[in-house]
Protein backbone atom coordinates (compact mmCIF):
# COMPACT_ATOMS: atom_id res chain seq x y z
CA UNK A 1 0.00 0.00 0.00
CA UNK A 2 2.60 2.41 0.37
CA UNK A 3 4.17 1.68 -2.48
CA UNK A 4 0.83 2.80 -4.43
CA UNK A 5 0.52 6.10 -2.05
CA UNK A 6 4.16 7.28 -3.16
CA UNK A 7 3.77 6.66 -7.00
CA UNK A 8 0.07 8.30 -6.45
CA UNK A 9 1.93 11.26 -4.08
CA UNK A 10 4.68 11.27 -7.09
CA UNK A 11 2.31 10.82 -9.91
CA UNK A 12 0.28 14.45 -8.30
CA UNK A 13 3.39 16.29 -7.92
CA UNK A 14 4.38 15.65 -11.89
CA UNK A 15 0.77 16.82 -12.86
CA UNK A 16 0.66 19.49 -10.25
CA UNK A 17 4.19 20.79 -10.61
CA UNK A 18 5.42 19.74 -13.52
CA UNK A 19 2.99 19.69 -16.49
CA UNK A 20 1.81 23.80 -15.23
CA UNK A 21 1.32 26.51 -17.99
CA UNK A 22 -0.41 29.65 -18.05
CA UNK A 23 -3.41 28.85 -19.82
CA UNK A 24 -3.98 25.82 -18.35
CA UNK A 25 -3.78 27.81 -14.99
CA UNK A 26 -5.96 30.39 -15.90
CA UNK A 27 -8.31 27.67 -17.22
CA UNK A 28 -8.65 25.02 -14.60
CA UNK A 29 -9.82 27.22 -11.68
CA UNK A 30 -13.14 27.41 -13.80
CA UNK A 31 -12.87 24.53 -15.69
CA UNK A 32 -13.40 22.25 -12.69
CA UNK A 33 -16.23 24.54 -11.32
CA UNK A 34 -20.16 23.72 -11.54
CA UNK A 35 -20.87 27.29 -12.04
CA UNK A 36 -18.84 27.15 -15.29
CA UNK A 37 -20.77 24.51 -16.88
CA UNK A 38 -23.94 26.09 -16.25
CA UNK A 39 -25.03 27.10 -19.60
CA UNK A 40 -24.50 23.60 -20.90
CA UNK A 41 -26.16 22.05 -18.18
CA UNK A 42 -28.87 24.68 -19.38
CA UNK A 43 -28.89 24.35 -22.81
CA UNK A 44 -29.12 19.98 -22.12
CA UNK A 45 -32.00 20.82 -20.25
CA UNK A 46 -33.81 23.21 -22.58
CA UNK A 47 -32.99 20.43 -25.82
CA UNK A 48 -34.02 17.88 -23.47
CA UNK A 49 -37.47 19.17 -22.63
CA UNK A 50 -38.28 20.94 -25.74
CA UNK A 51 -37.40 17.92 -27.74
CA UNK A 52 -39.04 14.80 -25.36
CA UNK A 53 -41.84 17.55 -23.18
CA UNK A 54 -42.82 15.39 -20.24
CA UNK A 55 -40.82 12.38 -20.98
CA UNK A 56 -37.68 14.45 -20.98
CA UNK A 57 -38.55 15.52 -17.57
CA UNK A 58 -38.61 12.12 -16.51
CA UNK A 59 -35.25 11.49 -18.17
CA UNK A 60 -33.91 14.58 -16.59
CA UNK A 61 -35.19 13.21 -12.85
CA UNK A 62 -33.15 9.87 -13.62
CA UNK A 63 -30.09 12.16 -14.34
CA UNK A 64 -30.46 14.22 -11.12
CA UNK A 65 -30.73 10.82 -8.90
CA UNK A 66 -27.91 9.97 -11.01
CA UNK A 67 -25.98 12.42 -9.70
CA UNK A 68 -27.88 12.02 -6.23
CA UNK A 69 -26.27 8.62 -5.54
CA UNK A 70 -23.13 9.53 -7.00
CA UNK A 71 -22.60 12.55 -4.89
CA UNK A 72 -23.74 10.72 -1.85
CA UNK A 73 -21.64 7.60 -1.92
CA UNK A 74 -18.80 9.23 -2.34
CA UNK A 75 -19.42 12.44 -0.63
CA UNK A 76 -21.35 10.87 2.75
CA UNK A 77 -20.35 7.12 2.47
CA UNK A 78 -16.80 6.40 1.16
CA UNK A 79 -14.83 10.23 2.28
CA UNK A 80 -16.24 9.90 5.84
CA UNK A 81 -15.07 6.13 5.65
CA UNK A 82 -11.76 6.54 4.07
CA UNK A 83 -10.72 10.04 5.61
CA UNK A 84 -7.71 10.89 3.34
CA UNK A 85 -6.40 13.98 3.26
CA UNK A 86 -6.07 16.21 0.38
CA UNK A 87 -2.82 16.95 -0.86
CA UNK A 88 -3.40 20.46 -0.08
CA UNK A 89 -4.21 19.49 3.57
CA UNK A 90 -1.37 17.27 3.79
CA UNK A 91 0.80 18.68 6.27
CA UNK A 92 4.24 16.81 4.54
CA UNK A 93 3.16 18.01 1.51
CA UNK A 94 1.01 21.28 1.58
CA UNK A 95 3.84 23.44 1.11
CA UNK A 96 5.21 21.79 -2.14
CA UNK A 97 1.58 22.14 -3.93
CA UNK A 98 0.74 24.74 -6.50
CA UNK A 99 -2.96 25.47 -5.31
CA UNK A 100 -5.08 27.65 -7.77
CA UNK A 101 -8.25 27.29 -6.13
CA UNK A 102 -9.41 27.25 -2.25
CA UNK A 103 -8.19 24.29 -0.54
CA UNK A 104 -11.46 22.68 0.67
CA UNK A 105 -11.71 20.99 4.26
CA UNK A 106 -13.46 18.19 2.99
CA UNK A 107 -11.46 14.52 2.68
CA UNK A 108 -9.83 13.78 -0.99
CA UNK A 109 -10.82 10.21 -1.52
CA UNK A 110 -12.59 9.72 -3.84
CA UNK A 111 -12.93 12.57 -5.94
CA UNK A 112 -16.93 13.63 -5.85
CA UNK A 113 -16.32 16.14 -9.15
CA UNK A 114 -14.59 12.87 -10.62
CA UNK A 115 -17.94 10.77 -9.32
CA UNK A 116 -20.61 13.35 -10.21
CA UNK A 117 -19.13 14.22 -14.03
CA UNK A 118 -18.84 10.45 -14.87
CA UNK A 119 -22.19 9.10 -13.80
CA UNK A 120 -23.24 11.91 -15.61
CA UNK A 121 -21.42 11.15 -18.29
CA UNK A 122 -22.01 7.69 -18.58
CA UNK A 123 -25.76 8.12 -17.73
CA UNK A 124 -26.11 10.08 -21.02
CA UNK A 125 -24.17 7.78 -22.87
CA UNK A 126 -25.79 4.77 -21.84
CA UNK A 127 -29.42 6.11 -22.27
CA UNK A 128 -28.91 9.21 -24.99
CA UNK A 129 -25.67 9.25 -26.41
CA UNK A 130 -26.20 5.84 -28.10
CA UNK A 131 -28.28 7.25 -30.80
CA UNK A 132 -25.89 10.22 -31.27
CA UNK A 133 -22.33 8.14 -31.39
CA UNK A 134 -20.24 11.03 -31.92
CA UNK A 135 -21.28 12.89 -28.41
CA UNK A 136 -20.24 9.88 -26.27
CA UNK A 137 -16.44 10.60 -26.60
CA UNK A 138 -17.00 13.91 -25.67
CA UNK A 139 -18.92 13.17 -22.76
CA UNK A 140 -15.65 10.88 -21.88
CA UNK A 141 -13.19 13.66 -22.71
CA UNK A 142 -15.82 16.54 -21.12
CA UNK A 143 -15.64 14.09 -17.46
CA UNK A 144 -11.97 13.10 -18.30
CA UNK A 145 -10.69 17.34 -18.45
CA UNK A 146 -13.25 17.97 -15.17
CA UNK A 147 -11.57 14.78 -13.17
CA UNK A 148 -8.03 15.61 -14.53
CA UNK A 149 -8.09 19.37 -13.43
CA UNK A 150 -8.86 18.13 -9.76
CA UNK A 151 -5.15 17.30 -9.50
CA UNK A 152 -4.01 19.84 -11.69
CA UNK A 153 -5.46 22.76 -9.51
CA UNK A 154 -3.68 21.03 -6.19
CA UNK A 155 -7.13 19.54 -4.57
CA UNK A 156 -6.59 15.97 -5.50
CA UNK A 157 -4.48 12.95 -5.85
CA UNK A 158 -4.80 11.46 -9.45
CA UNK A 159 -5.81 7.47 -7.68
CA UNK A 160 -8.90 9.81 -6.13
CA UNK A 161 -10.11 10.99 -9.63
CA UNK A 162 -9.51 7.57 -11.12
CA UNK A 163 -11.27 5.83 -7.99
CA UNK A 164 -13.70 8.78 -8.77
CA UNK A 165 -14.17 7.88 -12.38
CA UNK A 166 -14.31 4.07 -11.99
CA UNK A 167 -17.24 4.98 -9.16
CA UNK A 168 -19.19 7.47 -11.25
CA UNK A 169 -18.96 4.84 -14.26
CA UNK A 170 -20.44 2.40 -12.56
CA UNK A 171 -23.20 4.67 -10.75
CA UNK A 172 -24.09 6.12 -14.54
CA UNK A 173 -24.08 2.56 -16.18
CA UNK A 174 -26.60 1.05 -13.01
CA UNK A 175 -28.90 4.18 -13.04
CA UNK A 176 -28.92 4.01 -17.12
CA UNK A 177 -29.68 0.24 -16.65
CA UNK A 178 -32.69 0.85 -14.34
CA UNK A 179 -33.87 4.01 -16.23
CA UNK A 180 -33.52 1.54 -19.81
CA UNK A 181 -35.48 -0.89 -18.07
CA UNK A 182 -38.40 1.28 -17.20
CA UNK A 183 -38.32 3.01 -20.34
CA UNK A 184 -38.94 -0.30 -22.25
CA UNK A 185 -41.61 -1.03 -19.90
CA UNK A 186 -43.32 2.63 -20.05
CA UNK A 187 -42.02 3.71 -23.70
CA UNK A 188 -40.60 7.18 -21.60
CA UNK A 189 -38.54 8.36 -23.96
Amino acid sequence: MNSIIHFDQQLFFFINNKCHIAFLNSLMPYWRSMYFWIPLYAFFITYIVEKFGRNGWIYLLALALTVTVSDTVSSKIIKKSVERARPCNNSQLKSEVKLLVRCGSGYSFPSSHATNHFAMAVFVIFTFASRKKWLKWGLIAWASSIALGQVYVGVHYPLDVLCGSILGSIIGWGVAFLYKKLENTYRIL
